[in-house]
């Protein structure tokens, strides 16, 4: 099969979107499918270009037997609700260009956020006569909404128009979570156009060595006997990133807690400046992590942080809590209780659930956990469990395969029927 996928985020973007959509692509390429990817130029979550793509208009490369197109987009280095608006329209015109130039597939996946590539996607569609599938990251309008990022009025009015028409259009709309797709569910779409698109755990962090797997970087780091809680990912409006430094004011005469900020994002130097002026000798920044240096970096945390405002509920799902989990990281949410996160932890184990935005109790649950190490041990099993119970690679990449081909041909179930046969005589063999 012939698959065009349409996403503002690919590799070698290492948070956020762009790491799960290069997985599933290079899963797909695997399986003999031909995979061609749409972007743009990798900037996530620095809002940088970087190199070797500055300055670059047009790029065609391959990776892991996927074929990339990137085209221009201006990418603001201190964005707002008026600068994203830009950066998505010239992201959608070069996007579309590109795709254009690409050919016509037998299907075409279509990565959201951005809401606007459902314009694109119907374009498609008509001009190609092909379905696409509609894959929901996040469930943009909502998150404006919520937010305060934008008031309501027409142009609210108008983003909701165009998500439904992305849901009406679609042969079939996937995404994250349960709370996410009973989101989606509300807006009047057939329960049987919605399907889970799971996240990953990854197979290496399952068989990633706690304590002893981050020695190494506990030394470069100067974190020897050092508690550290990490938050590690985007930093960006919705993280609500401001409770993990009124914690660590509380945490002052705790000197062997030290709290870990890995990553980058819009809301980063407001983060590192608020941190300098309050004076906090106990948090530490660091760049976004390469994948050796984040595996060891995960490995030597005792804690992790997952923090959204609170008006964030199942509009979005961070995709590390799956690594984290998958990692065996014991982990505290300062989240809505009505989230997707929070329901995962609750169910799970994994995690504790503190009251968003609200510092005094982060910082209690931290020095709890901090002297409950029997405690920690057990969160860090049952998340791994979940983990592998429910985003095992080796079950959710498969099914995603089968409800693609379903999209194209009515024949697929009897194809995966055959597909999975061949694969049992091989492992046999």
């Amino acid at each position: 099969m012939r698959i065009l996928v349409l996403s503002v985020n690919y590799w070698p973007e290492e948070t956020g979107i762009g790491p799960l959509t290069t997985w599933r692509c290079e899963y797909l390429a695997s399986r003999a499918h031909d995979v061609t990817v749409c972007t743009t130029m990798p900037y996530y979550p620095q809002w940088r270009v970087c190199e070797p793509y500055k300055h670059a208009v047009w790029r065609r490369e391959s990776h892991n037997s996927v074929n990339i197109l990137r085209s221009w987009s201006w990418i603001p280095q201190h964005l707002t609700s008026a600068k994203r608006i830009v950066f998505e329209a010239t992201f959608l015109a070069g996007n579309l260009i590109a795709a254009l130039s690409a050919g016509k597939p037998d299907l075409l996946l279509v990565e959201s956020p951005p809401l606007g590539l459902a314009l694109t996607a119907g374009f498609l569609k008509r001009f190609w006569g092909i379905p696409f599938v509609y894959d929901v990251m996040d469930l943009q309008p909502d998150a404006a909404a919520d937010l305060g990022m934008l008031r309501d009025g027409m142009l609210m009015r108008s983003l909701y128009r165009l998500e439904k028409f992305a849901y009406n259009q679609a042969a079939l709309v996937s995404t994250l979570t349960e709370g996410m797709r009973r989101r989606i569910l509300e807006k009047s779409i057939a329960p049987g156009k919605v399907t889970l698109f799971a996240a990953r755990a990854d197979s290496g962090l399952l068989q990633l060595q706690r304590g002893s797997g981050g020695q190494n970087f506990r030394r470069t780091h100067g974190l020897e006997s050092k508690f550290v809680v990490l938050y590690t990912g985007n930093m960006g409006v919705k993280q609500g990133l401001d409770v993990i430094l009124s914690s660590a004011q509380l945490s002052q005469d705790r000197p062997e807690i030290v709290y870990l900020f890995a990553g980058d994002g819009a809301v980063r130097r407001d983060v590192e400046s608020r941190a300098a002026a309050l004076g906090l000798a106990n948090v530490k920044f660091l760049p976004v992590q390469p994948r050796e240096q984040l595996f060891q970096m995960l490995a030597a945390a005792d804690l992790c942080l997952i923090t959204q405002q609170r008006s964030v509920a199942d509009i979005v799902f961070p995709s590390r809590t799956a690594t984290f989990m998958a990692a065996g990281c014991p982990i505290i949410a300062s989240v809505n209780p009505g989230s997707a996160v929070a329901g995962i932890l609750e169910k799970s184990g994994a995690g504790v659930v503190v009251p968003p935005e609200k510092p005094v109790p982060l910082f209690d649950a931290i020095v709890s956990l901090q002297h409950d190490s029997r405690k920690r041990s057990e969160m860090s099993e049952a998340g791994r469990r979940f983990a592998h119970e429910h985003w095992d690679e080796n079950v959710i990449l498969p099914k995603m395969e089968s409800e693609l081909l379903r999209v194209t041909r009515p024949d697929s179930d009897k194809d995966m029927d055959s597909i999975s046969i061949l694969d049992l005589e091989r492992r046999i063999q």
